[in-house]
């Protein structure tokens, strides 16, 4: 479990880590999410007791993560693929952080098959392409065969099989009851994946809730409706708070209404319906619309509008 209370981080005027109180729990996946400059990087790495906080504590299974007698195998991290001696094979860059702890050749070679680098084992990590060096980087932290396990961006540079096989090794660990804390910008990844969401902008907390609930909790989720009598339809669901679009004839797109609430309206009025359907907003629509005041970076919209157009 990791614990982070009231968790502050400054560097000079620049404050990159705002009185951040969450509770990373065990048995799930928890995504850890945010704009660019949110706040992750710097927070993860408070976590593993690379950055110091400026005020506030975080915890892992009850002390920090410095006072634990064999830190690989309480936690293991990925933060930073390409920290590794490039000179160094992948078998040896392993082999050298095992010897640190008292961790066996057995379990290098067997995250190294775990990760799919047996036929690379000897080649130097220097050469390793974007992929192979985030596997590296993933036997690095499933050395220990850790209780908890934080990873910034695990799926970058990774292929479809490589995502596919992360997805499962993340689930299938937390089912044993480790604690997984996964970072990503990839939103369709992570509705895969995660389970439960911790969602900061400008380093502090925007949400800590499951993704079900999340994406529950986006205005942008609607009711697709199909009526003969659509234009009268929409007449009678006209109300404050309501929206109502239509994308072609007889479809009604209905925001600020429940199904339930336009089927008893329709009935009232006479009106047939041919179909009711909810639209629940997808993780990335939640997530651009929950945050979107916590941006720090926006492309120009001139630009964007020109990408659009091209």
């Amino acid at each position: 479990m990791i614990e982070a209370t009231e968790l502050s981080k400054r560097y000079g005027d620049k404050v990159a880590v705002d009185s951040l109180t969450f509770t990373v729990h065990p048995g799930i996946v928890t995504g850890f999410l945010g704009p660019n400059g949110a706040g992750k990087s710097t927070t993860m790495r408070m976590i593993a007791g690379l950055d110091a906080p400026t005020s506030g504590r975080v915890l892992l299974d009850g002390r920090p993560y410095a006072e634990h007698p064999a830190p690989l195998h309480s936690m293991g991290a990925l933060l930073e693929a390409k920290a590794v001696h490039t000179g160094r094979s992948a078998y040896n860059h392993l082999l050298a952080m095992a010897a640190t702890t008292g961790i066996s050749r057995r379990r290098v070679h067997e995250v190294i098959e775990l990760v799919g680098l047996t036929e690379v084992a000897r080649k130097r990590a220097g050469g390793f392409s974007l992929g192979m060096g985030q596997r590296l980087g993933i036997a690095s932290a499933l050395l220990g065969d850790p209780q908890t396990l934080i990873l910034d961006e695990p799926v970058n540079g990774l292929d479809p099989e490589g995502v596919l096989w992360i997805r499962n090794l993340l689930r299938g660990l937390a089912a044993e009851g480790r604690t997984v804390f996964v970072s990503s910008h990839l939103m369709s990844e992570m509705a895969l994946t995660a389970q439960h969401l911790i969602v900061i902008g400008r380093g502090k907390l925007i949400a800590d809730v499951s993704v079900a609930d999340f994406t529950a909790s986006a205005s942008l989720n609607s009711v697709l409706v199909r009526s003969p009598q659509a234009s009268r339809l929409r007449d009678v669901l006209v109300d404050d708070g309501v929206s109502i679009a239509s994308t072609e004839r007889g479809v009604l797109e209905v925001t600020g209404l429940t199904p339930a609430q336009i089927g008893d309206r329709a009935l009232a009025a006479g009106i047939a319906v041919h179909e009711l359907t909810s639209r629940q907003a997808s993780l990335e629509e939640a997530f651009m619309e929950l945050t979107k005041d916590a941006v720090e970076y926006h492309a120009s919209s001139e630009l964007v509008s020109a990408a659009k157009g091209s």
